[in-house]
């Protein structure tokens, strides 16, 4: 037979190498053949495969038919049907895997490769494994190749589907639409050892997965085998061909296509009659039909350059319009090749790897030193850590992990590549330490002075997979200790004869990652199994350590940290990794269901508890072992990481974690989990964060504790409590550290004096702490006792007064439900936290402090009368005397707070009282802003009002300015004393200065008000505030415009008992207004003069209209107009050299 696209070269057959046998069912419908005439008959019974169906299976699957044809000399037709038969892919999976996003389903944790691996639904003839179409066919992702595939085959637009050896053929018809006619595409598919290698379809499709077009095509074979025309591959065909034949067949091919290939055929043909051409060179002839040649790479096709394309853009993107979301899914979509055991995985990681390395962003940010955005970080630390998945792959070959290692170095030395920790190089651990095989570690080895994203991958690849201890675990699930021990096994298995894994946590855990992303569940698990099992004996460990250190700890009150890495919040996440192992081979699955990865909003997972393998403790699940590992990670003790986005990710971490344990229903099984575990956090000393005694630095544990509060609650209330309220504190706000505390244990963080550390993310662990002190006081409502303790928490560990605000307000709006009676215990608390916000801003600028101010009055006015009177007795240490006046009096002794209190006559009058010697106080103390509220306040008692009004007279000669007194006096005139307002306006005038080009000041309306107040008064009056004007305004309007008003109507006019109006009107030649006439007209000329020294001409017309005035000034004068006129001379002499202005004034003038 000929060879595919390989050239047949005469060599000794290899040795067989039998392959491992595939899984399969043991039972499969009857075989329906491999084409129209194969004689089987259709069975509605199943029956066993035959041995030649089996065989062909497994050979379809590992060889190469090119090995099958060089192996053996003739290889009967039957038997070539039967491999070329089983050579198409068999499972729907795969199919879906490379047209559309993620997908999942119940086979997903089987492990099983390739076409092992079971999918769903059901089987079709052929043995092949399909997912059930109504299920595939809804629910989400609609507009998926996979599913618009799904909908083609269903729809029957798929024809004319013939298979020729390994290349298989079709036409789709694609219905018509609103915009679209009906169209035909042929489909053509190239497959080899049950992997699809090369597409082709007529609609140009430009993307990563598969078109629609290829699925329907595809899902028509393995649905539809018995209904596909089988051929074997056109050279078999040709062979039994004589010459006659092979002509009649040639030029009928090309008269069928002679406009596209009658210039090759032409050309071939002189290549073969030339006796010297290559092409005669070489025994044989390429056959596309024929399958892949044994040194062709056995893998399923994937458009490279779609993917580079692709990735390019949505890096360009930055982020936003969802690329960040495209680009998730395509981390998603390696991992699952590599559960599928496909090499495309770590194929498709290095497209990505390049294009990530080559964004032009990470030179731009190097070079002005900014960071990488959030979600360019996060998207760079998952690509890490599918590195560190792809090199830790159990049966990796040790050229591809040399090959890898020289790429991952490669990128690591490139200037632009990011660093582990988002910031700059820090010594932290390397990723072998503690290894039991690793014998060439040195000191040196240990830090390393630049860590970029790919330090943990490149350190990985020194990991191996040797290591009997290790291989025993993993491969079976009743591994024990032996009976008879040799030397150091007694460090390899719990007392009761479990297995341990002594290994750096973080990278146990790494390869229970592996091991479950590439296709191995259940050494997944079995490796997680024995990492918990020494975390709890490392917990036990620590107890008892603890135990015999307890008293000095406690006495000293600082503790060392002996992690020197966090586990919540490490870049290879082994907590996560341990919980999602452990729940995954609990969840349960809908067996008749595919997610394509589409989905809007999916269903939360379900669990039930799975007993742990081989474990002889009957009562252990792996959904408790989840539970158990996640708090012990959660509690564990550690030192808040430098940098940035170092802490970040640690809340982000925390928050995922706590979102996966919320997933969890909690029975009873795992309440005593969580009881059990709660009570050692809280005995575990200074290896718990929820210990007695803490690092000054160490991960505050709030999420966590406001996590184990709700869950604890309805089970063990004291243990809620008591847990919650040791998480409360937060020891690096405290004022000082204490004198024995040690510096930070892998960054020196005391070198540089500073109250704090820099902690980036402080302010939204204050709000976490907050939040948890609010799930406490809402949980504690009516119980006094437990609020009175949450309330002292509150008060020692919260340092914000904007926090202990929200938790004010919180407390206020659950203890005063709109449809129930308030509840009074919880109000005083409310009410007590609001009195120390008070207290904290007093003396701080506090941009809330008005709203502050006015809700304490509110929750005082709930709480009822005695909460009022104690604030407006104790003002002094609460607030300012003007937020007492204008604020709290005010508003205790509005009508409204009457009503709301129902209050009777001697109450009304007792904080009536409170009220006025509160105002009294506030106006002695800031007399400038408290005068006005505290006159008002004090109205309606006598004694108080007068009090206060000399109050005002004493502070007006010293601190109070004249906008205060005018204001003041105005409010005296409209209470109706306008006397008192008179002599206020006189005092406000003395600290009055306008200028004569202030013509717009804003004391102008207060001035004409005081003359016009004086004026009503009377002539005495009038004096007395004359030559207080002429002292105080240089202004020549304002004058003038005084002057004329006080001419228009006799003075007298208010209407004063006891004195009398004669009536007339004032005369501008005898005092007082003889003085202001005089003044005004010194003010225009001296203004003129000052006007004229820096005019320009495009002011002549308004210096006209000026004079203007001031000649109606002067001609108030009897001689006026004399005045005037030498006025007018002697602006010509001195200002002669303006001769356009001085025309303008003659024109005018004369």
């Amino acid at each position: 037979m000929a060879e595919g696209h390989r050239q047949l070269m005469l060599q000794p057959p290899l040795p067989l190498s039998l392959p491992s046998a595939s899984k399969r069912p043991c039972l499969r419908p009857a075989p329906r053949g491999p084409g129209p005439g194969s004689g089987f008959p259709i069975s509605r019974y199943y029956s066993p495969e035959s041995l030649l169906d089996c065989a062909a299976k497994a050979v379809a699957e590992k060889w190469a038919f090119e090995r099958v044809e060089e192996r053996f000399e003739r290889i009967p037709e039957p038997v070539q049907r039967r491999i070329v038969y089983w050579s198409f892919p068999r499972n729907e999976r795969e199919i879906c895997m490379y047209s559309s996003f993620q997908c999942r389903g119940a086979g997903e944790e089987t492990g099983a490769t390739g076409s092992g691996a079971s999918v769903g639904s059901g089987t079709v003839p052929g043995g092949v494994t399909t997912t059930g179409g109504n299920a595939a066919a809804g629910g989400t992702g609609e507009g998926l190749p996979f599913r618009r595939g799904i909908r083609l085959l269903e729809s029957g637009c798929v024809e004319n589907v013939l298979q020729v050896g390994f290349h298989l053929s079709g036409t789709v018809t694609e219905p018509a639409s609103q915009s679209d006619p009906e169209t035909v595409y042929k489909v053509a598919i190239s497959f080899d050892r049950c992997k699809i290698t090369s597409v082709t379809c007529g609609c140009g499709n430009k993307d990563i997965f598969y078109c629609a077009h290829v699925v329907a095509l595809s899902l028509y074979r393995i649905r539809k085998p018995d209904q596909v025309k089988l051929r074997l591959p056109i050279s078999e065909t040709l062979f039994q061909m004589n010459r006659d034949q092979l002509q009649k067949f040639v030029q009928y091919l090309i008269a069928a296509h002679h406009t596209e290939v009658l210039p090759t055929a032409q050309k071939l043909a002189d290549e073969i009659l030339s006796s010297n051409s290559e092409i005669n060179q070489v025994h044989g002839a390429p056959d596309p039909t024929a399958g892949a040649s044994i040194n062709d790479e056995n893998c399923w096709h994937l458009d490279e350059e779609q993917v580079r394309e692709q990735v390019k853009q949505f890096l360009s993107q930055g982020g936003y319009y969802g690329s960040g979301k495209q680009l998730n899914s395509m981390f998603a979509k390696v991992r699952e090749m590599l559960r599928m055991r496909d090499s495309n995985g770590a194929r498709m990681l290095t497209l990505i790897t390049e294009q990530f390395m080559a964004d032009p962003r990470l030179s731009l940010w190097r070079q002005q030193g900014t960071g990488m955005t959030e979600k360019c970080r996060q998207l760079w630390d998952e690509l890490g850590a599918l590195w560190v998945c792809i090199v830790l792959n159990p049966h990796c070959k040790t050229d591809e992990k040399s090959c890898w290692l020289r790429q991952l170095k490669k990128w690591s030395d490139m200037d632009v590549c990011p660093l582990e920790d988002g910031n700059y190089g820090s010594e932290l651990p390397n990723i072998t330490n503690a290894l039991p095989q690793s014998s060439n570690l040195n000191q040196e080895s240990l830090a390393r002075p630049r860590r970029t994203v790919f330090t943990r991958a490149m350190e990985a690849c020194d990991l191996h997979w040797q290591d009997s201890h290790l291989q025993r675990i993993i491969s079976s699930d009743f591994y024990m200790s032996p009976t008879y021990q040799r030397e150091g096994e007694s460090l390899l298995f719990t007392s009761q004869g479990l297995p341990l894994w002594l290994e750096h946590v973080p990278t146990a855990c790494a390869r229970v990652d592996a091991l479950r992303s590439h296709g191995y569940p259940r050494e997944a698990l079995r490796l997680a199994v024995a990492i918990i099992n020494t975390l709890r004996l490392q917990q036990q460990r620590q107890l008892e350590i603890y135990k015999h250190q307890k008293k000095e700890l406690l006495q000293r009150g600082v503790t060392t940290i002996t992690n020197l890495e966090g586990w919540v919040g490490h870049p290879l996440d082994p907590i996560g990794c341990l919980f999602v192992t452990l729940t995954e081979a609990c969840r349960i699955e809908d067996d008749n269901s595919m997610d394509t990865g589409d989905s809007g909003d999916p269903k939360p997972p379900v669990y039930h508890h799975v007993p742990v393998s081989g474990c002889q403790d009957s009562g252990e699940s792996y959904l408790a072992l989840a539970l158990e590992v996640a708090l012990m990670g959660m509690g564990q003790q550690r030192v808040m990481p430098e940098g940035l986005y170092s802490q970040d990710k640690v809340c982000r971490n925390e928050e995922q974690i706590i979102g996966r344990l919320q997933e969890l229903d909690l029975d009873e099984v795992l309440v005593q989990t969580l009881r059990k575990q709660c009570i050692l956090l809280l005995e575990g000393g200074p290896f718990s964060g929820l210990g007695e005694v803490i690092h000054r630095e160490s991960v505050p544990m709030h999420t966590f504790a406001k996590y184990l509060f709700s869950a604890l609650l309805p089970h063990d209330t004291d243990l809620a409590y008591k847990l919650s309220l040791r998480a409360m504190r937060l020891p690096v706000l405290e004022s000082t550290a204490p004198s024995g505390d040690v510096s930070h244990p892998h960054h020196g963080i005391s070198v540089v004096p500073s109250r704090y550390p820099r902690w980036f993310t402080l302010g939204h662990l204050e709000s976490l702490q907050c939040e948890l002190a609010s799930t406490m006081l809402t949980a504690a409502k009516g119980d006094m006792l437990r609020l009175r303790t949450v309330l002292e928490a509150i008060q020692k560990n919260i340092h914000s007064s904007s926090l202990i605000f929200k938790l004010a307000q919180d407390a206020f709006k659950i203890a005063t439900p709109a449809d129930c009676p308030p509840d009074i215990t919880l109000l005083n608390v409310a009410l007590e936290l609001g009195l120390q916000v008070m207290r904290m801003t007093l003396s701080t600028l506090n941009w809330r402090r008005r709203e502050m101010v006015r809700w304490l009055v509110t929750c005082a006015t709930e709480v009822g009368l005695r909460a009022l009177v104690s604030i407006l007795q104790s003002w002094y240490t609460l607030f300012t005397p003007t937020e007492a006046t204008s604020i709290v009096a005010a508003t205790v002794m509005s009508h409204n707070t009457i009503l709301r209190l129902s209050l009777d006559y001697p109450q009304r009058e007792e904080l009536a009282s409170c009220a006025r010697t509160l105002a009294l106080q506030c106006a002695m103390k800031d007399p400038q802003n408290c005068a006005l509220s505290a006159l008002t306040l004090c109205e309606k008692d006598h004694i108080a009002f007068e009090t206060a009004y000399q109050i005002v007279i004493d502070a007006a000669s010293t601190g109070m300015t004249y906008s205060q007194l005018f204001t003041i006096a105005r409010y005296m005139e409209h209470r109706g004393y306008p006397l008192r307002a008179f002599k206020l306006a006189s005092l406000a005038m003395t600290h009055l200065n306008l200028a004569y080009n202030q013509d717009t000041h804003p004391a102008i309306n207060d001035v004409l008000w005081a003359c016009a107040l004086s004026h009503s008064l009377g002539k005495n009056e009038l004096a007395a505030i004359i030559p207080l004007v002429v002292k105080s305004v240089h202004c020549a309007t304002v004058l003038s415009d005084i002057l004329r008003r006080c001419t228009m109507t006799a003075p007298g006019l208010a209407g004063i008992p006891g004195r009398r109006n004669s009536g007339k009107l004032m005369s501008t030649d005898k005092a007082p207004l003889r003085q202001l006439l005089d003044a005004t007209i010194s003010a225009y000329i001296n203004t003129t003069h000052s006007r004229l020294t820096h005019i320009s001409p495009r002011h002549y017309g308004e210096f006209i209209e000026f004079l203007s005035k001031a000649r109606e000034t002067f001609l108030l004068a009897q001689d006026g107009h004399i005045q005037f006129a030498q006025f007018i001379d002697n602006l010509k002499q001195i200002y002669k050299g303006k001769k356009k202005l001085m025309m303008l004034v003659r024109e005018r003038f004369g």
